[in-house]
């Protein structure tokens, strides 16, 4: 599809990947708009954006309001989810409040927020949604049991939305991305990430999901 002129969102703009969507957009003539979690962090989305939003995944209010919003002062074209945590550790060492908390921020907060904007997408001729799932949502690994469950909750629920909205128009794609170089793992909110071999760089794994969808 041809970018120029279109209305995307991107959530998770101001992090590493979400970064690189944002100005490869730009550069192709988008009117992009980019969520961060908090003030500060959107001090991180470049100020080239339509507009900065404030979205926080665990908060039904902060998904709620935002989608609101959209719904009545933006026609979108295309939704970009490339937010998400990740915990390291083994099963009987991750609690609870960890593996709930990945359930939330990489699966129940995007599918809430995307069903809330799928009546806004189905108005608009080629409508997307492509979400930054990855590999580990169809090859789960050890010492990642959580961060895995919540990106095969996520997946499943892609997937099966794909056939479904297919129906209004919209492209739905859910991208089993490998191991990139967005500094995640350095970001865990439990455990220490093992030593991956090296990934692809933000610039490189965004150029193939845009030509992914370009076509």
């Amino acid at each position: 599809m041809n970018f120029s002129g279109k209305n995307i969102l991107v959530v998770g703009a101001s992090g590493g990947l979400g970064g690189e969507f944002v100005s490869s957009l730009i550069a192709a003539g988008a009117n992009v708009y980019g969520t961060a979690k908090s003030n500060e962090s959107a001090t991180k989305i470049s100020d080239q954006v339509a507009q900065k939003l404030l979205l926080d995944l665990e908060s039904q209010e902060s998904i709620s309001t935002l989608a609101n919003y959209l719904n009545s002062a933006v026609k979108l074209d295309g939704v970009i989810v490339s937010a998400g945590l990740v915990a390291f550790g083994l099963a009987t060492d991750t609690p609870n409040e960890i593996d709930s908390k990945l359930i939330q921020v990489n699966y129940r907060g995007p599918r809430d927020l995307l069903v809330a904007l799928q009546p806004n997408l189905a108005n608009s001729e080629g409508a997307f949604v492509l979400n930054v799932t990855g590999i580990v949502a169809q090859m789960p690994l050890p010492s990642m049991s959580s961060y895995s469950a919540s990106k095969m909750a996520m997946h499943g629920f892609l997937t099966a939305v794909a056939r479904e909205w297919r129906r209004s128009g919209i492209k739905v794609v859910s991208e089993l991305l490998g191991h990139t170089e967005t500094g995640l793992a350095t970001r865990a909110i439990a455990g220490q990430a093992p030593q991956f071999p090296q990934g692809l760089s933000p610039a490189e794994a965004v150029a193939q999901m845009l030509k992914s969808l370009e076509s």
